[in-house]
């Protein structure tokens, strides 16, 4: 439960973050669901790209990518 907690609090940060990088949020709860898809994404995309992540910070890097991915594909697909 502890870390279901935490998941919830960093994939809350993390849509935020990415939400403010593309320039568009989803809300509080699309935020969350594109943060915990952003991290999973950045997971695949690391091991896709050959990238180690080691430690918090990197992991934390990685998943903001992934949710800024998410975002822009999101943004193309209702553009059209």
């Amino acid at each position: 439960m502890h870390q279901l907690i935490w998941v919830v609090i960093i994939g809350v940060i993390i849509g935020w973050l990415a939400g403010f990088l593309v320039g568009e949020g989803l809300g509080l709860i699309g935020n969350m669901v594109v943060g915990i898809l952003g991290a999973l994404i950045g997971s695949y995309l690391s091991s896709f790209l050959h990238v180690n992540i080691d430690g918090f910070w990197s992991a934390l890097g990685m998943s903001v990518l992934g949710a800024v991915v998410l975002l822009v594909v999101l943004r193309l697909i209702r553009s059209k």
